[in-house]
C-alpha cells in the first residue's frame, strides 16, 4: 500500500475528466459541506475486475477472462470481497476496493416480492468495479492524493502514471450542446398519479400499511453528453453524496443529498430524509416554507416511521444497546428544497461483514415505507415499471471493511440516447394528494434545470 499527496491546482471535477474517457471510470463527488458530509471526493478508472448481475446472472470480467454464474449475486460479491480483505491504516476513508451501484431490484433477492411492473430500461441489478487505489480529494484540507495497493500492478508505478497525466495533460474541453431539451414524459399521467396516492391512502385505511414511497418517472432524449449533464446539474444542485460513474451500458448522474449507509471502524450510520418544502422565491417566503417544515408534525410523524424501521433493520447487525438516534429532525438546506433528516447509529456486530449489513437494511426505509415488505409489495403493484438503480445505493466498499452509500435519489440514467429520472414522497394518512405530486415536482426541479441548461 502507498499513498502520495500531490500538487495541483485542479478542482475534483477537472481531475476527473482527466480521466473520464478510461473504461468504468467513477467521480464519487461530495460538492459541498466539507465540514461534515462532503469532505472527500474519490476518482478512478480502469478497474481490475467488474462484476454485474441482472436477476440471478452473474458477469465477471478479470484479466480478460468473462466468467458467468447464476446465483444470488450478494453471496458471490461477499465472496470475492473477502479474497482482497486487507487494512489499510490512515486518515483517508477510502483507498481502493469495490464502487459501483445496488438497484433498487435487487431488493428480490432480500425477500420474497411480486414483479410486475416492467423492466423498459434494462440495466444491472448491480455493478461494481474493483479499483487498485483512487486519487482522493480532501475539500476541508484541500489536499490531493494518490493511493494503490498494488493489487493490479507495482504501487509506484499505478501512482507514477496518475500523477504524470495529472501533472502534463491538458484538460479537456466539455462541449456545450446547442440543443434545447425535448418534452419530457412521464410514466404515470397526473390524474393516475393522484389515483395511486388514494390507493395508498386506503391500503393505509385498512391497516396494511402505514407510509407508502410512491414515484413517477420521467424520461427525454438526451441531446447532451452525459458529464456535460452533470457540470450542469453539480451547479444546480451541489450534494454531499453526488456521483458520475460509466458502468459501461450507461452513465449515472447523481445529486443525491441522502446517506443510506456508513460503517466506518465498525460503527454504522444511516441519514434517512422525509419532508421537504421548496426553496422560497423571496427571502421572506424562503424563511416561511423552512419554519413550515420545522413545525410540520405530519412530516415529523412522518420521519419517525421511518426512524423506527431503520433503528430496527440496524438491530439486526448491530451489537445490543447500541443502536441510538443522534439526530431526530435536523433541518438540511439545498439549493432547490429544505429537508428533515435523522441520524441512526449502531456498531456492526462482530461476526457480520458490508454485506450482511446490506442485507439487513437494503433498500433504505425512506424510500420503501412501513412495514418495509408490505410496502414494496404496494410501490411493485401502483408503479408501472421497474425502479432499476433508482432508490437503490451507489458507492464505495473500502476492502478494509468501510463503506458510504448513499439513497439514489436526484439522479439521472443515462442510457442510448435517453435520460430518465423518477422523483417522488413518502404517503401518509393525512397526505394531501394534489400537493404530494407537486412536491415530486419540486424534487425534479435542479434536474430538468439541468437537462435544459
Amino acid at each position: 500500500m502507498k499513498i502520495k499527496k500531490i500538487n495541483t491546482s485542479y478542482t475534483s471535477f477537472e481531475l476527473y475528466t482527466l480521466f473520464k474517457d478510461h473504461p468504468y471510470s467513477f467521480f464519487l463527488d461530495s460538492g459541498m459541506d466539507p465540514e461534515k458530509l462532503g469532505k472527500y471526493s474519490f476518482i478512478g478508472f480502469d478497474p481490475f475486475l467488474t462484476f454485474k448481475s441482472k436477476n440471478k446472472n452473474i458477469e465477471i470480467i478479470e484479466n480478460g477472462t468473462t466468467k458467468i454464474y447464476t446465483g444470488d449475486p450478494l453471496e458471490k460479491l461477499q465472496e470475492i470481497l473477502s479474497k482482497y480483505k486487507m487494512d489499510y491504516p490512515s486518515e483517508l476513508p477510502f483507498l481502493g476496493g469495490a464502487v459501483g451501484y445496488f438497484g433498487y431490484d435487487l431488493c428480490h433477492h432480500m425477500e420474497k416480492l411480486p414483479r410486475t411492473a416492467v423492466d423498459d430500461v434494462n440495466i444491472p441489478d448491480c455493478y461494481f468495479g474493483l479499483y487498485d487505489g483512487t486519487i482522493i480529494i480532501d475539500h476541508q484540507k484541500n489536499e490531493v492524493f494518490i493511493s494503490s495497493l498494488g493489487i493490479k500492478d507495482h504501487e509506484d508505478k499505478i501512482i507514477s502514471k496518475i500523477e504524470d497525466r495529472i501533472q502534463n495533460k491538458n484538460l479537456p474541453t466539455i462541449k456545450k450542446s446547442t440543443k434545447k431539451m425535448t418534452q419530457i414524459t412521464s410514466n404515470f399521467k397526473k390524474e393516475d398519479y393522484i389515483k395511486a396516492i388514494h390507493k395508498i391512502k386506503d391500503y393505509i385505511r385498512s391497516g396494511d400499511i402505514y407510509q407508502a414511497n410512491m414515484t413517477q418517472r420521467f424520461e427525454c432524449d438526451l441531446h447532451k453528453s452525459p458529464l456535460e449533464l452533470y457540470k450542469n446539474l453539480r451547479e444546480i444542485n451541489p450534494a454531499p453524496f453526488a456521483s458520475f460513474i460509466d458502468f459501461g451500458e450507461g452513465q449515472i448522474v447523481s445529486s443525491s443529498p441522502e446517506r443510506f449507509v456508513e460503517i466506518k471502524n465498525n460503527i454504522i450510520e444511516t441519514r434517512p430524509i422525509k419532508g421537504t418544502r421548496p426553496r422560497g422565491n423571496t427571502p421572506q417566503e424562503d424563511i416561511k416554507n423552512k419554519e413550515e417544515l420545522l413545525t410540520s408534525e405530519k412530516d415529523q410523524s412522518e420521519l419517525l416511521m421511518i426512524v423506527d424501521l431503520e433503528r430496527n433493520d440496524l438491530g439486526r447487525v448491530s451489537k445490543t444497546g447500541t443502536v441510538k438516534v443522534t439526530e431526530l429532525f435536523h433541518l438540511e438546506a439545498y439549493p432547490t428544497v429544505y429537508h428533515l433528516v435523522s441520524t441512526i447509529v449502531g456498531e456492526l456486530k462482530d461476526d457480520y461483514d458490508v454485506i450482511d449489513c446490506i442485507r439487513a437494511t437494503f433498500p433504505g426505509g425512506s424510500i420503501t415505507g412501513a412495514p418495509k415488505i408490505r410496502a414494496m409489495e404496494v410501490i411493485d403493484e401502483l408503479e408501472p415499471t421497474q425502479r432499476n438503480i433508482y432508490t437503490g445505493s451507489i458507492g464505495y466498499i473500502g476492502f478494509n471493511g468501510d463503506i458510504d452509500l448513499n439513497i439514489v435519489i436526484r439522479t439521472i440514467l443515462c442510457k442510448d440516447e435517453k435520460a430518465y429520472f423518477q422523483v417522488g414522497g413518502g404517503i401518509v394518512w393525512d397526505s394531501d394528494a394534489e400537493l404530494e405530486y407537486e412536491e415530486t415536482l419540486h424534487k425534479g426541479r435542479a434536474l430538468m434545470e439541468a437537462l435544459n441548461s
